[in-house]
């Protein structure tokens, strides 16, 4: 017996595999990407320190509350997908979360995609500011040098620990300027061979859907800020001969 094609069923077919293509590519990530100075490329992403492939993912940490630290979606994530290593730490004291205090980890299998985590510690939450952005940014670009890390991923992190105190999109600026200009001081040092050159190709700043926009706008007119702060820098070099 013969069957009869049936053009009906495949233009069901059809559309239910268009439909289903339709929904991957919605779900595509957002992003926006930025050529900087020294050749990195600088990407707003809207996604989480988790799932983010990175060499060096880093994270800034508030300074432990005896009283009970908050994990609030993000950061819960990570603690999370991290086994507590995070909590862990903080609450048994030794990681504490003081302003510059950096501590880094290597992830325990098929936890995060990053292959290494830095934890950077900003204070107190009563002291957080746009300039506690700026010098985790510093120390961020010099620690990411140190590693010979190619790319990097930053989630703030701190509306995920509860402070509103600065605006997302300025602190993710305020950290991008200072990390391009770290950036750049090793690359001029570099070409007068007084360090090794850094390796970093790739910044992505990560950030939830609510802030996807306003921290890519911010961070677009970081870079242009510091673009115009790097032309204007001596290029004289560093060690002058005596006369």
């Amino acid at each position: 017996m013969r069957r009869r094609f049936s053009y009906r069923r495949l233009t069901i077919t059809w559309l239910m595999f268009a439909a289903l293509l339709s929904t991957f590519v919605l779900a595509e990530t957002p992003e926006r990407s930025v050529s900087a100075a020294d050749g990195l490329t600088v990407s707003d992403k809207e996604i989480g320190p988790v799932t983010e492939v990175a060499d060096l993912q880093i994270i800034c940490v508030l300074k432990h509350d005896p009283a009970g630290d908050k994990y609030i979606d993000a950061m819960r994530d990570l603690n999370s997908k991290l086994g507590g290593l995070i909590s862990s730490l903080r609450d048994r004291g030794e990681f504490e979360g003081d302003a510059g205090e950096t501590l880094l980890l290597t992830p325990p299998a098929n936890s995060i995609a990053a292959h290494q985590l830095l934890l950077i510690g900003v204070g107190s939450e009563a002291n957080v500011s746009l300039e506690s952005l700026a010098i985790t940014g510093r120390i961020a670009a010099r620690e990411a040098i140190r590693l010979r890390a190619a790319s990097v991923g930053f989630a703030p992190a701190l509306r995920d620990q509860g402070s509103q105190r600065i605006d997302v999109a300025a602190g993710d600026a305020a950290f991008t300027e200072q990390f391009l200009l770290a950036l750049d001081t090793q690359t001029r040092l570099a070409a007068q061979k007084l360090a090794d050159p850094p390796t970093v190709k790739t910044l992505t700043i990560e950030a939830g859907s609510k802030f996807f926009d306003g921290a890519a706008e911010k961070v677009t007119a970081a870079i242009d800020a510091a673009d115009t702060a790097i032309n204007k820098r001596d290029n004289s070099p560093y060690i002058h001969s005596d006369k």
